[in-house]
């Protein structure tokens, strides 16, 4: 689907279920438009379940992390991108850090974080998913959907366009 963040706000944005995040994210990724449907995960300073979660093979999907902020450490680094771009997952919105990001660059997926961060994070395997997340002032929740571009980040809790 062809599409703008600036058109979808001319169309909907009187829509009751329509948010646009506050724009705090950097772009790291290949793709800079991407859109899909949310998965999502709560972690902090561990990535063991995001690792996990970009090993299922998808169609169309958004994993979308909060990772608490944390400028601490990275929660992706290049080899989850290329998991996650191998799985068909169309881009991944982080609330925290990625790492190896010129090399994340070259990937053809969409990726949004707060910042670049060398060091990695832990894997224990702590977190939640499915749930409601809250940062950048959006609730963004399992299963609704997200729209990217060099403009902004958009989430609706139904397909657009």
């Amino acid at each position: 689907m062809l599409f703008t963040t600036a058109k979808l706000c001319d169309d909907y944005a009187e829509q009751p279920h329509f948010q646009i995040a506050e724009p705090m994210f950097k772009n790291f990724g290949g793709n800079n438009c991407f859109s899909g449907q949310i998965t999502t995960l709560k972690v902090f300073e561990d990535n063991a379940l995001v690792k996990q979660t970009l090993t299922e093979k998808v169609t169309q999907k958004i994993l979308v992390i909060d990772g608490g902020g944390s400028h601490r450490c990275a929660l992706i680094d290049y080899e989850l991108a290329k998991l996650a771009c191998e799985n068909g997952w169309q881009g991944i919105i982080i609330y925290g850090c990625i790492r190896n990001s010129v090399e994340i660059k070259e990937l053809a997926i969409g990726i949004r974080a707060l910042h670049a961060q060398p060091l990695k994070s832990h894997e224990r395997g702590i977190g939640e998913s499915g749930n409601t997340l809250t940062f950048a002032g959006v609730n963004f929740k399992q299963d609704h959907f997200l729209y990217a571009d060099e403009d902004g980040i958009i989430v609706s809790e139904t397909l657009l366009g």
